[in-house]
């Protein structure tokens, strides 16, 4: 479990692919802190440890994380959004993130607001997001403020805009998307009595 509070930026030292998998190294200012087996969100994709070096760590990611996330867009240098698991000792300052990719959006728009910035992103149509809701994008724990059918919105603070990748997304960049887990019960619970 995690809270959607980022606490690092990652660096993509290198990848390769074994049959459908990636394995990808990653550079962390918190590698001595990792220990193998360990789960770490991944742009909001939770990914086990399987090495540690004294450079970087290392992460696998099978065919089914791949086909539901941007990993497969990932590119040498590239930067990513790190958090480690929530402790049961710590304040929840985001919301509950499992760390479960639901789906991709691309960005479609990017508005400067003189002191905040405005993300507009479009998802499949069977997505639905709620305002005021939380949201997961690239694992930073977001605001929705403006939602449509398959069209929502959210408000990035400087802090967030300098600490976590959002500085890097170009209108068109794809982004990884898990929805409030609250909000997907809810829906599922409507689904289930309607049937």
């Amino acid at each position: 479990m995690f809270t959607g509070i980022i606490e690092d930026l990652g660096k993509i030292k290198d990848f390769y692919k074994e049959k459908e998998n990636i394995h990808f190294e990653i550079k962390s200012k918190f590698i001595s802190d990792l220990k193998v087996d360990q789960s770490i969100a991944h742009d909001g994709c939770c990914l086990t440890v399987v090495e540690i070096n004294e450079q970087s760590y290392k992460v696998t990611a099978i065919k089914e994380t791949l086909e539901k996330t941007n990993l497969s867009t990932w590119k040498k240098g590239g930067l990513i959004n790190l958090e480690r698991c929530m402790q049961l000792n710590g304040r929840l300052d985001g919301h509950i993130v499992q760390g479960h990719v639901d789906t991709t959006a691309t960005c479609s728009a990017i508005e400067d607001q003189n002191g905040s910035w405005k993300y507009t992103f479009k998802c499949k149509a069977n997505f639905l997001t709620v305002e005021k809701g939380s949201i997961s994008i690239n694992g930073v724990s977001l605001t929705v403020v403006d939602s449509k059918k398959s069209e929502f919105s959210v408000c990035v603070i400087p802090f967030t805009q300098k600490h976590t990748n959002f500085h890097l997304l170009k209108k068109g960049d794809k982004v990884n998307l898990e929805f409030d887990i609250l909000g997907k019960y809810v829906a599922k619970n409507m689904e289930f009595y309607k049937g």
